[in-house]
């Protein structure tokens, strides 16, 4: 069995500790794990590999949270831009034998109910090799409007529904036979292509054209282009509502999508007045109850408990601001290593960058700053021009506007330096990037 992983989302509910460049399903929040990291670990007792399906900045997150778990045998899709679940689904399916069982699973849910949820699995995976098309759905503890719901008797589906108004939902949560449509299903590769093509066979060409004109190995690239004509839907939409195949299995599992800062607060230690508080320093509180204290490096939120569905409000009014906070936290992850921006001013910025060992940074330049690299530890290999040359410990140099120029660690510690930007503009997209190891634009 194969556990197809997506990891699409900005996880915009849980700003601020989510961001667009280092979504929920990465942070660490779970005893030094993360969602993502969780999902593996518990599926990896039934699932021989992992298919992870993402964009391109996501895609490194993952593969270094895979090796800290010591996970190697591992797929990766990346598309350029989303299309929903149904092509990333059709995508990765594509690239598997058309008699594999596949696992599909959202990176950021939380399951704690291990011996349930195996149980569940098992049931899946026979229900599968009979070329169903399984769902799993969630049995509800209250009447929750932020869901779907599946309508089943027995494993059988009578209906989905779009998530209901309160009084609809009270009513479904009475009638004992809804679920929560938890996103997790299982099937063969190839039965679901055939499903795909019969009830949405747009998706299915377009998508299969992707892939065959794509590079095909551990690591498959679609291309902007293709990725573009394949159409947006859900697996909801353009299957499982359709087909004739359709199982679900009720299950009770102990699961929670951790959409929210309420539904987190149901996951972690909340202090005696029953305020959750995430924070790296300690934070102390008078009169204040039933509340939500997220502090970070850049930013603060307050907010009382059962409103924290609306931080999508502050978010939006941020992007229509410019502002960066919705996409970056003051670290910034990269496949060559980390960045922390330790001061932003008009004129100038102060970066510390560490390079991890056997990685470089891209061959680029900039138009607008002027940039001083003092080494602190580590040993840099620097390029600037047609010179290479190496700066050591306590050691700086100077690269001009315009200048092409290159970062590199060879040796076999992290690299730290101090990088100061100097001109009239240091925005992170004033990057001319003419050669790259990973291949970003």
């Amino acid at each position: 069995m194969t556990n197809i992983i997506l990891c699409g989302g900005n996880g915009t509910r849980l700003w601020p500790i989510s961001r667009t460049l280092y979504p929920k399903q990465f942070v660490k929040l779970f005893q030094d794990q993360s969602l993502f990291q969780l999902t593996v670990e518990r599926n990896s007792q039934f699932c021989q590999k992992q298919f992870v399906v993402s964009n391109a900045e996501q895609y490194f997150l993952a593969l270094d949270q895979l090796e800290e778990l010591g996970a190697h045998n591992n797929m990766y899709l990346l598309e350029p831009i989303g299309r929903n679940t149904a092509p990333a689904i059709a995508l990765a399916c594509l690239a598997l034998p058309a008699d594999e069982v596949v696992l599909v699973t959202p990176s950021d849910h939380l399951i704690k109910d291990q011996a349930a949820y195996e149980k569940v699995l098992a049931r899946a995976a026979v229900l599968a090799q009979g070329d169903a098309l399984v769902t799993f759905g969630i049995q509800p503890t209250f009447a929750e409007t932020g869901f779907g719901y599946i309508e089943a008797e027995g494993e059988a589906v009578r209906a989905f529904h779009e998530k209901p108004d309160f009084a609809t939902a009270t009513q479904y949560l009475k009638a004992g036979n809804y679920y929560w449509n938890s996103g997790m299903f299982c099937f063969r590769a190839g039965v679901f292509l055939a499903e795909l093509k019969h009830y949405a066979p747009k998706i299915y060409e377009t998508s299969k054209y992707a892939y065959e004109n794509s590079k095909k190995d551990n690591l498959i690239r679609i291309s902007y282009e293709d990725m573009s004509k394949i159409p947006q839907d859900s697996i909801d939409y353009a299957v499982m509502e359709k087909s004739q195949k359709v199982k679900i299995i009720p299950s009770d599992i102990s699961w929670s999508d951790v959409g929210s800062f309420d539904a987190l607060s149901c996951e972690l230690p909340n202090d005696i007045h029953n305020n959750l508080i995430i924070s790296n320093k300690n934070v102390e509180t008078i009169d204040i109850q039933d509340s939500i204290i997220i502090d970070t490096e850049d930013a603060l939120l307050v907010c009382k408990k059962g409103s924290s569905q609306k931080v999508k409000e502050i978010v939006t009014r941020l992007k229509s601001e410019k502002s960066d906070l919705p996409n970056i936290h003051l670290t910034g992850h990269r496949p060559w290593g980390t960045y922390t921006v330790l001061e932003d001013s008009s004129g100038y910025k102060i970066k510390r960058i560490v390079v991890k060992q056997g990685k470089r940074l891209s061959l680029q330049k900039h138009f607008h700053r002027n940039e001083h690299w003092i080494v602190l530890s580590g040993c840099a290999t620097v390029t600037i021009g047609e010179r290479v040359f190496m700066v050591s410990p306590n050691e700086s140099t100077y690269i001009k506007a315009g200048d092409i120029h290159r970062l590199e660690n060879k040796g076999k510690l992290p690299l730290v330096i101090i990088e100061v930007q100097v001109g009239e503009y240091t925005g992170e997209d004033d990057i001319i990037r003419l050669e790259d190891d990973f291949e970003r634009n």
